[in-house]
């Protein structure tokens, strides 16, 4: 989830590209955090921290705040937006998410209809067992904690899942409020699947076996064919993005 509203380059895509990146240059000494509307604000040299569509960027929790600010604290003689994978996080929250819940949470949803661990391989049967041994207890976790009963392929063909499993998908992120409900789809959407979604938001999963479950077909390319650094760059990009949002959700979590 882009938090680029300003139809000028993002920073961040040209960095994940390897194109030259301008980056600003810092302009102020401390990052500090204050109360601000019932939640928390950054503020840079005591002005408030806004999001690049120029809303105040308030924070839920003092430890989001708290975890934002350092991300501005720590920065160098120049902002380098790939550093601060929070701060990207909440803006998109405050610019994109707040307001449009119910699309976001429809977004999420359509994954139950393509999602990664519903559509095995036929072959060979070292990648079958493989995609059976990670992925066959996450969906019969779902199954038994949400009553999403998603049916199971063999191949690239769809696979049409019944409305009671979409519904069961609706039902347990109707509950998700704006922080944690960004965090769910930028999770769900670098996973490809929202059962390996839900079973890290719940502590099922830790965010390590998740992404290995994610990335089960890629690691067992690799194990034959090998790779190469770019592929290996842009992996752990990505796998740093999707940390960020679990950690986000968590942040969420803590009410200090």
């Amino acid at each position: 989830m882009s938090d680029n509203t300003s139809g000028k380059p993002d920073p961040v895509e040209l960095a994940r590209t390897g194109q030259v990146r301008q980056l600003p240059k810092r302009f102020y000494r401390e990052a500090t955090v204050a109360p601000r509307g019932g939640g928390y604000a950054v503020h840079l040299d005591g002005r408030p921290l806004r999001t690049p569509g120029k809303l105040v960027l308030v924070l839920p929790t003092s430890a989001m705040a708290e975890a934002i600010a350092e991300e501005w604290a720590t920065q160098g003689e120049h902002i380098d937006p790939l550093t601060m994978p929070l701060t990207r996080l909440a803006n998109s929250v405050r610019d994109q998410v707040e307001g449009r819940e119910e699309a976001v949470r429809a977004d999420i949803v359509k994954y139950a209809g393509s999602d990664l661990l519903c559509y095995r391989a036929d072959g060979p049967a070292g990648l079958v067992d493989a995609q059976a041994a990670a992925w066959d207890p996450v969906l019969s976790w779902l199954r038994e904690a949400h009553g999403a009963d998603l049916a199971v392929c063999a191949g690239l063909m769809p696979v049409d899942q019944s409305a009671a499993s979409r519904a069961a998908i609706e039902r347990a992120v109707a509950p998700l409020e704006p922080f944690r409900l960004a965090s769910a789809h930028v999770m769900t959407t670098l996973l490809g699947s929202v059962a390996l979604m839900l079973a890290t938001l719940s502590g099922r999963l830790t965010p390590d076996d998740a992404w290995r479950a994610a990335h089960v077909d890629e690691s067992w390319q690799i194990a034959q064919w090998g790779t190469d650094a770019e592929a290996a760059r842009r992996h752990e990009n990505r796998k740093s993005e999707f940390l960020a949002a679990v950690r986000l959700s968590r942040l969420r979590d803590d009410a200090s």
